[in-house]
């Protein structure tokens, strides 16, 4: 059995174009070197570490014991796992078993280093120096397990260790990384082209403006739903209605006022744009009617601030007629007082 195993080693040199690798057993010479010297560190590390404490040890001193001694003994652990049982563990996380002990032996070689410098702090300052002859112990062999793993590509016993292993896939943290590609700018949406409105006065009275149209513009119908869409009534009607209700508001002798109305009603028959009689005309109105002024006015509110202004161009709707002053609604449904209603063109 052992003789197959040469066999196959010598034929996997052949074909690396590598010559043979000997070592003790199943370990390179590098192998058994690192072993053999954590053997030594970790028989060390139970002796004090401190020249004032007796009993004190790496490993009863907090938990320094876990870089100083714990890390390293993991490693050399994985090292003799992985010829042992070579479909075992591979790496740990993205680094490999090698690369691995390296960290390890690094660390702690850092870490009793940090102890020996401050023994030189305590003696400069007259405390004494603190560490014991453990400390240099383990500093000279954890920097010779870092000669073993770090520098062993560049020695020449233990390069052979490095030299024509199978090139296998890296693992995706050990990768080259990635390029990063620049953030695309953000491009702000386009609105929406907003639904023209089925109704709209004052758009249709400015195109017949632009026109040249001078004829004035025709009452739009009333808006389908409104409390205040009613039938328009001519003014010439209201008049007569207004006639028609003042004798059963007021009677009169039928003697005293024949003459009167015989020659109001000639008149009405003979001019019918005559003007009503002033207690008529003043008369407050809830009939809605559409207006169309002159020129530009503002609608004020109750306190006299402007709320929208009424023009030439549409007409607007009158929801009170108070005599003196009108009551006009918006198309977004504002709703405030006209108080010139001199030269208005009822609709």
């Amino acid at each position: 059995m052992t003789d197959d195993k040469q066999d196959a080693s010598i034929d996997e040199a052949v074909a690396t174009e590598e010559p043979p690798q000997y070592g003790v057993g199943p370990f390179s010479i590098r192998e058994v070197a690192l072993v053999g010297t954590w053997i030594v560190a970790f028989v060390v590390s139970f002796f004090p570490i401190s020249v004032f404490d007796v009993s004190p040890s790496v490993w009863t001193s907090g938990i320094d014991w876990v870089l100083t001694i714990g890390v390293p003994t993991v490693a050399v652990f994985l090292i003799a796992l992985r010829r042992l049982s070579p479909q075992g563990i591979r790496r740990v996380g993205s680094l490999g078993i090698d690369q691995f002990a390296s960290v390890a032996f690094s660390v702690a070689t850092v870490l009793w280093l940090s102890i020996l410098w401050n023994s030189f702090v305590r003696l400069s300052i007259g405390q004494g120096f603190l560490a014991s002859w453990v400390v240099w112990v383990e500093f000279f062999l954890m920097l010779g397990g870092v000669v073993l793993t770090v520098g062993a590509p560049f020695i020449a016993p233990f390069a052979q260790d490095f030299r024509g292993r199978p090139e296998v896939p890296a693992h995706r943290s050990a990768r080259p990384v990635r390029r990063v590609s620049p953030r695309p700018a953000y491009v702000r949406p386009e609105p929406e082209p907003e639904a023209e409105p089925e109704y709209t006065p004052y758009a249709t009275a400015g195109a017949a403006a632009a026109a040249g149209e001078t004829a004035t513009p025709e009452p739009p119908a009333a808006p389908a739903g409104d409390e205040f869409a009613t039938t328009v009534i001519p003014v010439d009607e209201q008049a007569a209605r207004a006639e028609e209700s003042a004798p059963a508001e007021e009677p009169a002798p039928a003697a005293a006022n024949e003459p009167a109305q015989a020659r109001e009603s000639f008149e009405h028959v003979e001019n019918p744009t005559s003007t009503v009689e002033p207690a008529a005309a003043t008369a407050p109105q809830h009939q809605a009617f559409w207006a169309l002024v002159p020129e530009e006015r503002d609608i004020v509110d109750e306190i006299g601030i402007p709320v929208f202004r009424i023009g030439p161009s549409a007409w607007a709707l009158v929801i009170e007629d108070r005599g003196e002053v009108f009551v006009v609604r918006h198309e977004d449904g504002r709703i405030g007082y006209l108080h010139d209603v001199s030269g208005v063109t009822r609709g």
